[in-house]
């Protein structure tokens, strides 16, 4: 029986290198010499230091850029509260990986108001949809790149 997953995945080796390539551009850009703009990375959290928030928000836009030219989706990246202290501005930046139970609930209740011939399963953190037709399941694919969940999607395992 066709069927495909959906997820909601991030590469974190690319995470990794855009934030290499951002770091590199902050440390060489004459508007940030003597500050101490950088960005951290540990696992799936970002931390954005700076000496001022116009700085800070210099640094999130050249990770911005550079986390796109790599091919992340910046829907997969929520951002936290900026925080001040000891001279310094700090953002925590969190990359969320998987489909929250919520949202999976509403792809198969959006998959079943379409009334197509198909199933869609909650499997972990993410979403299985089979069916016996083929056209079916691109019509579902296309569905869910129409909607706006706020979540970069990604179709895998599509099977005959």
């Amino acid at each position: 029986m066709p069927s495909f997953d959906t997820v909601s995945e991030v590469d974190l080796q690319e995470v990794t290198n855009a934030v290499d390539q951002a770091n590199r551009e902050v440390g060489t850009r004459y508007d940030f010499k003597g500050s101490c703009a950088r960005v951290n990375q540990s696992g799936a959290e970002l931390t954005l230091l700076a000496d001022s928030e116009f700085q800070l928000d210099q640094v999130k836009d050249i990770l911005h850029l550079k986390l796109a030219k790599r091919g992340v989706d910046l829907k997969a990246i929520e951002a936290g509260k900026i925080e001040e202290g000891n001279r310094q501005v700090r953002q925590t930046l969190t990359i969320r990986q998987g489909i929250p139970p919520e949202i999976a609930r509403k792809i198969v209740k959006l998959v079943k108001d379409a009334r197509l011939k198909v199933q869609a399963s909650i499997q972990g953190d993410k979403v299985r949809v089979t069916g016996k037709n083929r056209d079916d399941l691109q019509s579902v694919i296309s569905l869910l790149r129409g909607a706006d969940f706020d979540l970069p999607f990604q179709f895998l395992n599509f099977r005959d």
